[in-house]
């Protein structure tokens, strides 16, 4: 008697394995496929589309959305690798197997001074598919409050021979020029101030005192408290009082809450005006101030920059020195003065005041100040 079969024949259960295999392959994303995290970078911030991604393949969509040349690189469990730079308005990618850990991803743009400046967040890299939630500025949840909480502060005093610099050219054109072409719109008032403008050799001697100090608090909530008199080459006295930050942040022009510690920047780093040399600060500052003049209240809005910084000028006759002036002692203190939006020039040559302490000093201030 014929006997039917109700089971499933062998080449039918071959044909379904096939079938399963190939669905589920399917089903899964090539192991070789990398996933993508895409990267902004502004100033000054590096924004990635999610803090955490699985392990494996990982390809970084980066944009600059800056106004300056920004870079890309990530660091960390025995990686380093870079874009050196990106224009503005340009994009570019970098693909890299990451294992597990946290790297530091950051732009490198001029030693690393724009890291210094906020472009610097983390990636974490787990096992498997658990991640972070996604979005630009999920990078920097988990390190807002840390950052909220990190406080520095620096009293500085300013000491050995005072210079007034006066309006002149600056001495070092040809070295400037190239960078001058990365400014924009700010371009042409830079250029004008090679001519004749306040970083240059026209100096002369003065005398007077500085000191203040500062906190880097972060955000807008830096400050600083100090009191600056010295004499001008016409034999006026001036005395400024500091007492607030300035907080607006304008392109090349770093404000950051007022207060930035341990600083490459100027000269060949993109950051800042060139037309002062390369140079390390220990703390650079922009304020409002008081301003007198012969004890007349000339303005209480006075636009004040600061700078702790290596030596650029030569004892004696104080000339600048040097084009690369980083790896030079952290001695010389500057003081630029400007009139407030929409005031007048001061009556001072160039409209403006520019004072150096040569030989200054700064040490951490005793808890409570």
């Amino acid at each position: 008697m014929d006997r039917k079969s109700h089971g499933i024949g062998a080449g039918t259960v071959v044909a379904l394995g096939v079938l399963a295999v190939v669905v589920g392959a399917a089903s899964r994303p090539p192991l070789d496929v990398a996933a993508q995290v895409s990267v902004k970078l502004s100033e000054w911030n590096v924004a990635l589309s999610q803090a955490s991604i699985a392990a494996g393949p990982v390809t970084f969509v980066i944009t600059n959305a800056g106004s300056i040349p920004h870079g890309f690189e990530v660091e960390g469990q025995g990686i380093e690798k870079e874009i050196e730079t990106i224009q503005p308005g340009a994009s570019d990618t970098l693909t890299l197997t990451l294992k597990t850990g946290s790297y530091d991803v950051y732009c490198p743009v001029g030693a690393d001074s724009h890291k210094k400046l906020g472009m610097d967040t983390h990636l974490k890299v787990v096992s498997g598919s658990s991640q972070a939630p996604s979005g630009y500025g999920a990078s920097e949840m988990g390190e807002s409050h840390t950052k909220a909480e990190r406080v520095q502060a620096i009293r500085v005093t300013g000491g050995g021979p005072v210079i007034q610099i006066l309006p002149g050219p600056f001495p070092f054109p040809d070295s400037a020029a190239p960078i001058l072409a990365a400014f924009g719109d700010e371009r042409e008032g830079l250029e004008s101030q090679v001519k004749n403008g306040p970083y240059s050799n026209n100096v002369v001697k003065s005398s007077g005192t500085f000191t203040f100090t500062a906190w880097d608090k972060g955000a807008v909530r830096d400050s600083v408290a100090g009191v600056a008199e010295f004499a001008t080459q016409d034999g006026a006295r001036w005395k400024l009082v500091m007492d607030r930050v300035q907080t607006k942040d304008v392109p090349h022009h770093p404000r950051f809450g007022g207060v930035i510690m341990g600083l490459y920047y100027h000269g060949v780093t993109q950051v800042h005006t060139p037309l002062v040399p390369t140079i390390n600060s220990a703390v650079a500052l922009w304020a409002f101030g008081h301003l007198y003049k012969d004890d007349v209240l000339v303005t209480d809005n006075a636009m004040v920059h600061v700078m702790l910084l290596s030596r650029t000028r030569r004892d004696g006759d104080f000339a600048l020195n040097c084009w690369d002036c980083s790896k030079n002692k952290i001695e010389e203190l500057q003081l630029q003065i400007l009139p407030g939006p929409g005031e007048p020039k001061f009556d001072a040559p160039g409209g403006f005041l520019f004072v150096n302490w040569e030989k200054s000093s700064s040490r951490q201030p005793a808890r409570g100040m």
